[in-house]
């Protein structure tokens, strides 16, 4: 088995966005991935199969299981169309990383996306009060355009690399030409404990950039909803994690 992805549904999309959210620290990606494909109630149209994804198959409680997978869902927009990608899990390899990536790019090339943005948690370095966003871009000319959002592009800022799917679709994205910003949420840094406060922020954001309006007041009804997905696959993030290797002092970040 080769990383695949399988088309559910054939749609034509207008100048779509990419919203990247996979499980990470803090599940911070993943949750305001979610949450946008159910309050926008946003269709599937797409599934994500790699054979770098842990070999197992998750069971529900009907008894039916599934592959992990990840899924791609769209929403019709004002001006661009708003495509989703979050799913089950990401890449327990390095390799697995490039090879989930380059197939998410060729795919997002497919579809016609315009811009990507990925989501994810930044380690705090001291305790917080209010989470910060910060953003890192894969071409200059995009600091000017979301520099009204909020968005800390400010080099003292602790992030040294951005491990994972956020930070390769930057990387990737920029060799494949498509102009892409990472919006990461200061967080406890603790990747099996589910930081909804760093989640609304990134929301709070996101929203801004895309020009929607969200009751953002259901979040944490919505995450005790996906506490039981969420519960199944953190033992599997938390394998990936422990699997990768330690990090320097400077690296902050595994999205």
């Amino acid at each position: 088995m080769e990383t695949m992805i399988k088309v559910t549904e054939k749609v034509k999309l207008k100048k779509p966005i990419l919203i990247e959210g996979l499980p990470g620290i803090g599940n911070v990606g993943r949750v305001a991935a979610g949450y946008l494909v159910g309050e926008l109630k946003m269709k599937k149209f797409a599934e994500l199969y790699s054979p770098y994804f842990l070999p197992l198959v998750i069971l529900h409680q009907d008894s039916v299981a599934h592959l992990l997978k990840c899924e791609f869902y769209y929403y019709r927009g004002k001006k661009n169309d708003i495509v989703v990608l979050t799913g089950d899990t990401q890449s327990i390899s390095s390799e697995g990383h490039y090879d989930v990536c380059n197939a998410i790019l060729d795919f997002s090339k497919k579809i016609g996306v315009t811009e990507i943005i990925t989501l994810g948690g930044f380690v705090a370095v001291q305790e917080i009060k209010e989470p910060r966003i910060i953003g890192a871009v894969n071409d200059k000319k995009l600091l000017k355009k979301y520099a009204k959002y909020g968005i800390d592009f400010n080099k003292d800022h602790p992030v040294g690399s951005i491990v994972g799917a956020s930070g390769l679709l930057l990387g990737l994205g920029n060799i494949m030409e498509i102009p892409s910003l990472c919006l990461m949420g200061e967080t406890i840094g603790l990747p099996l404990i589910t930081d909804p406060k760093a989640a609304d922020k990134i929301l709070q954001v996101l929203l801004k950039i895309l020009d929607l309006e969200l009751d953002l007041g259901k979040l944490e009804k919505i995450i005790k909803e996906m506490e039981e997905k969420i519960n199944k696959t953190d033992t599997i993030h938390k394998e990936i994690l422990e699997g990768m290797p330690k990090p320097k002092d400077d690296v902050k970040y595994i999205g």
